[in-house]
């Protein structure tokens, strides 16, 4: 993974070169990880558009984008795909994302297939707020169905500012004994295998 270099945006890096468990590694170009683009410059906007970007994925609340519109909303390759309930129901713990799983199935499971239905012909950026956790959970099951070992996605999340690899291990631990892995969970949430297939497909090319 490397970071991109698109003035005034942070926590960016483009997730190609993970090694895979059978030996290959994760595409460049394809998937990237940022916080809120909504800081970007002139220059920001142009460097997004030249990387060749074929949809970004907002996963931010309503009340975020309210606040702080990002330079890319209204155009063709935006969605806005919300990946939490407006009022959380449940108790939010800094040592695993278990939780957001469990309870925000039908969202995670929109912002999945929003990633899974993207144009082949580009990249896609998936970011919320700060590109910390909920960015982290679903680029989690995208690298975990792309077959990057567990150690290798939580050392990726712990590159983002204030977040250590181990809330993500013990993420990855939950879906693992509570669902038989990612794939497992997507399914259950109501996700196709096309679906998943698709975002391997994307993440290996």
């Amino acid at each position: 993974m490397t970071d991109v270099d698109w003035p005034e945006c942070r926590n960016a890096r483009d997730l190609g070169g993970l090694p895979t468990m059978d030996g290959s590694v994760t595409g460049k170009g394809v998937l990237y990880r940022t916080e809120s683009l909504c800081l970007l410059t002139e220059a920001g906007v142009a460097a997004v558009r030249k990387a060749g970007i074929a949809r970004i994925i907002d996963l931010r609340w309503q009340r975020e984008l309210d606040a702080e519109p990002g330079p890319f909303a209204g155009d063709p390759i935006y969605r806005h795909v919300p990946m939490l309930e407006d009022v959380l129901s449940y108790e939010v713990r800094h040592e695993t994302y278990g939780p957001m799983l469990d309870f925000n199935r039908e969202r995670i499971a929109a912002a999945f297939v929003a990633l899974a239905t993207a144009p082949p012909d580009g990249g896609v950026i998936v970011h919320c707020q700060g590109g910390r956790d909920r960015t982290g959970v679903l680029v989690a099951l995208a690298l975990a169905v792309a077959g990057v070992p567990a150690e290798e996605i939580a050392a990726d999340y712990g590159l983002s500012p204030e977040r250590p690899p181990i809330a993500m291990a013990n993420t990855l631990d939950h879906l693992e004994s509570r669902y038989g892995g990612a794939a497992g969970y997507l399914r259950e949430i109501g996700v196709t295998a096309a679906e998943i297939e698709a975002v391997r497909a994307r993440l290996r090319s």
